[in-house]
């Protein structure tokens, strides 16, 4: 009960809280878009691409300003992403192997620049390296409002294109013979999965933001079919990890909030395996038995 006092009148808590339930809510729904289109492990390669950004927007400006660092990662994941999609549909080469070359890459290079930046001397660089793992805790009420707007705009396009985005996902053959540009939509996609995990990085760091796109749209499969119905309770989902996560990680026990949050939507997926209504383990074994005995029943002579 205190906790939840706590997080109406706790100024840094109550700023992690909504921080990880923005992210929970932007990353849930587009997550749906990114599973349907097998492309899960996408957001992994573009969360890792965003390290580099970070570090060259801190170079460029030598300071570390939220709203800096958080362009220049979204310039190295547009970059990334960019890779990737003419990568895979200019050459013979498979999506897995330019997402590994992404990942390791802009890593790899990402990890040099932070060795840099520690042995500068500058007195402004503590606190870089806490995007790799995230430091929600770090969240003040500017990094909300910025979150805010961009998981507003990112969610608007999403409403706006929702017919667009379901149509490319399930049949995208079908949505160019309508004369969509399928091209140019796949794209704009990935471009709000980037949005997602800019917003993400500072919280839940580059590590595991790909938990946070997949598990809580992973989750809401298991108890429908319908995509409008499985991007609010993905959405759901999200923001209740984030929320739990917080106050679990403002309980006093000293746990970073960002892994907690990820273990939380964790939780609620095996839940949701075991027990969703539409594919969830015992709901399936259930149908299968009672369709069974009507099966055997049927047969019998009368």
């Amino acid at each position: 009960m205190q906790l939840l006092l706590d997080l109406f009148t706790d100024y840094t808590l109550r700023n992690v809280a909504l921080g990880t339930a923005i992210l929970g809510v932007v990353s849930g729904v587009l997550g749906c878009f990114a599973i349907l289109r097998r492309q899960g492990l996408f957001g992994d390669a573009l969360a890792h691409a965003t390290l580099p950004g970070v570090c060259l927007a801190f170079i460029v400006s030598g300071a570390r300003d939220p709203l800096v660092l958080l362009l220049g990662a979204a310039v190295t994941a547009g970059l990334g992403a960019l890779f990737i999609l003419a990568v895979t549909d200019g050459t013979r080469i498979k999506q897995d192997a330019a997402l590994g070359l992404v990942l390791s890459v802009f890593f790899g290079v990402g990890t040099v620049l932070l060795t840099l930046i520690a042995g500068s001397g500058n007195a402004s660089q503590s606190g870089i390296d806490r995007f790799i793992f995230g430091q929600a805790a770090t969240i003040i009420r500017d990094d909300v409002v910025v979150m805010g707007v961009l998981g507003a705009v990112a969610l608007f396009v999403v409403a706006l294109l929702f017919k667009e985005f379901k149509l490319i996902s399930f049949d995208p053959a079908f949505a160019a013979s309508l004369g969509y540009p399928v091209g140019r939509l796949g794209v704009l996609l990935t471009a709000l999965i980037v949005v997602a995990i800019v917003i993400g990085i500072q919280t839940v760091g580059v590590i595991l933001m790909a938990a946070m796109l997949i598990t809580p749209a992973a989750a809401a499969r298991q108890w429908t079919d319908r995509l409008s119905a499985m991007v609010l309770v993905s959405g759901l989902f999200g923001a209740l990890s984030g929320v739990a996560g917080a106050l679990v990680s403002a309980s006093g026990a000293g746990l970073p909030t960002g892994p907690i949050v990820v273990l939380v939507a964790t939780g609620i997926f095996v839940f949701s395996l075991v027990f969703g209504t539409r594919h969830g383990f015992l709901p399936s074994r259930l149908r299968e038995a009672k369709n069974r005995r009507a099966a055997l029943g049927g047969g019998e002579s009368p």
